[in-house]
């Protein structure tokens, strides 16, 4: 009855494997209701692929093991292309002549070209020597109504983790403070007039049949979705502000 039969069969057939090779017990696999197991909210499949044994006990316990956790987690993010030595993202100050369309990942520039279009850190430092030669992404997650965020690679390997900007940023943010006791972001967030997921849905469908590619109309407003609009607005003669709201839905 499942409407991703082929996905939760695989991850049946792989839970069934970590007790037939005694990897866990059926008591031990806790999970949520969807089947993400442990600290690290492995699916089975995760687990057999990425889960570690780190304090040497023989056993990848990502349920009562500190040290298998985060090591699991880590070897996660590592198969999917973590760079060490580089920091996820910056925040950043981005001036109006650069778009707000330009932003995402298949959009990436080298850092030093940023810097020399404009864009400058928030916090009034420059950016790192050793990333200035390397590349990154603008990342505007509310459009010009919220904080704005050079982004590396990196940021992108955390959303292989949970595909959520909002997530990566927090986990992002956190680790900054946890390690360098940097502060919270300093740009504000805005108040942008809400839509129901349907309303967005309807204004996607309506740049897909003009040609814009918005990463697909489900209600969300994704970073595909974010600089269509952008370019939209600047097509009709709009101030581009990259984000739905309920007096641009009414255009549409």
């Amino acid at each position: 009855m499942s409407t991703r039969k082929e996905l939760f069969r695989k991850e049946t057939l792989a839970a069934l494997i970590i007790v037939d090779k005694s990897y866990a017990s059926p008591s031990q696999m806790k999970s949520s209701w969807a089947g993400a197991m442990g600290q690290p909210q492995f699916l089975p499949s995760s687990y057999l692929e990425y889960a570690v044994d780190f304090d040497g006990d023989g056993k990848r316990n990502i349920w009562g093991s500190t040290g298998d956790t985060l090591a699991s987690i880590a070897n996660y993010l590592k198969k999917y292309g973590w760079q060490t030595g580089r920091d996820w993202g910056f925040e950043a100050r981005i001036p109006n002549t650069i778009s707000c369309a330009l932003e995402g990942p298949d959009q990436m520039r080298k850092i030093s070209a940023w810097a020399q279009a404009g864009v400058t850190r928030i916090s009034g430092k420059a950016f790192p020597a050793k990333e200035l030669s390397k590349k990154g992404a603008i990342l505007m997650p509310a459009g010009r109504s919220g904080p704005v965020f050079i982004a590396t690679p990196n940021f992108y390997v955390i959303k292989k983790y949970n595909n959520s900007d909002l997530y990566a940023l927090f986990v992002g943010n956190v680790a900054d403070r946890i390690q360098f006791s940097n502060n919270p972001f300093q740009a504000g967030w805005k108040k942008v007039s809400g839509l129901k997921r349907g309303n967005v849905m309807k204004m996607q469908n309506v740049l897909i049949k003009q040609g814009y590619d918005v990463g697909g109309a489900d209600g969300l407003a994704g970073f595909k979705t974010r600089r269509s609009i952008g370019d939209w607005q600047q097509k009709n003669g709009l101030q581009p502000t990259c984000f739905p709201s309920s007096a641009l839905a009414k255009r549409f």
